[in-house]
């Protein structure tokens, strides 16, 4: 019978959800992961698998957690509004106090080298879903009456996932939520009529 295990696996993962965060997946380092955590590395194996591994228990961590806002933002009663708290919650998110900058989906694929394709992928999947969940939201909206004929909802969408990305990228570089949400509230003046 094996020793329990003398640490959280909660609060572990996530101490490594905030490093992966803050520096990506190639940027954090099994040293980096042991550290934060303070675990050797067999403990990490043996807890999460390999770093790849915890990295997608910290993603699910990740949309789990601070992702919810879009489930809510989907769920509003009209396509403006979806789109409003959509990017508001990307904005938030972003520049949150208590995380780090940006967002973990791209701060983790922003530097991905052919050895972590996986990890690339993986990320653009689930960005791709959002999109194609926004997609088919403002679809609906269409078929209701709620968004305008001439307007292709899987190019809205991807024009309003390609701004959520670039809000996480400004914040990134240091820009300001106020900043941020003046750029929100710039795009819905060009709300499509």
């Amino acid at each position: 019978m094996g020793r329990p295990r003398e640490f959280d696996l909660d609060e572990a993962l996530d101490r490594a959800l905030a490093l992966f965060w803050r520096n990506g997946y190639e940027g954090t380092s099994l040293a980096d992961l042991t550290e934060a955590l303070g675990i050797t590395k067999p403990s990490l194996y043996a807890a999460f698998g390999n770093k790849e591994e915890l990295f997608r228990k910290a993603l699910d961590r990740y949309y789990q957690t601070y992702m919810r806002f879009i489930a809510k933002a989907l769920a509003e009663p009209k396509a403006r509004l979806v789109v409003e708290t959509l990017l508001d919650g990307y904005v938030k998110i972003a520049t949150g106090q208590q995380t780090p900058a940006g967002s973990l989906g791209i701060n983790g694929a922003l530097v991905c080298s052919e050895a972590s394709e996986s990890i690339r992928k993986e990320l653009t999947a689930r960005r791709v879903l959002d999109e194609t969940l926004l997609r088919q939201r403002l679809g609906r909206a269409r078929d209701e009456g709620d968004f305008p004929m001439a307007v292709d909802p899987a190019a809205f969408a991807r024009f309003v996932m390609t701004l959520a990305i670039g809000l996480c990228v400004q914040a990134m570089a240091g820009v300001t939520r106020k900043d941020l949400q003046e750029v929100v509230a710039t795009a819905l003046h060009a709300w499509p009529s």
